[in-house]
């Protein structure tokens, strides 16, 4: 009869994961007990008096638009999907006329992503109002 820790040569990234899961999340309890522990909960004067004689502080809401986040991701999301491209203009040569057809595809799929995102008003610049 074998041990289990000879038994599956992942045991031991098995048992690493859950130190480390642990540790993560001993970490995130201590840190945020800390935080609250030391946070200074009576600055909010401090925070709204005036500075070096400029105007009188108003709180404002966040009214941040979620286009700008939808916005940044769009870019992201393109902007990754053309850097996949580099690796097959490296190798266009290598790859032939398969290689053609799949980067055909995938800019087809990239055209459509587009043309929905166009369609939804995703690139619309709105004015918070």
């Amino acid at each position: 009869m074998d041990h289990i820790a000879t038994a599956n040569p992942y045991f031991g990234v098995f048992v690493l994961f859950v130190i480390t899961f642990g540790a993560f999340i001993a970490t995130t309890v201590a840190a945020r007990w800390a935080s609250r522990a030391l946070a200074s909960k009576e600055n909010e004067k401090i925070k709204l008096s005036i500075y070096e004689c400029g105007p009188q502080v108003t709180k404002q809401p966040n009214r941040i638009s979620p286009q700008f986040y939808l916005f940044a991701l769009l870019f992201l999301l393109f902007d990754v999907e053309i850097v996949f491209m580099f690796p097959w203009a490296v190798d266009f040569k290598l790859l032939g006329w398969f290689g053609f057809a799949e980067m055909l595809m995938f800019i087809l799929l990239l055209a459509i992503g587009f043309v929905y995102a166009w369609k939804k008003g995703a690139l619309e610049w709105h004015s918070i109002k």
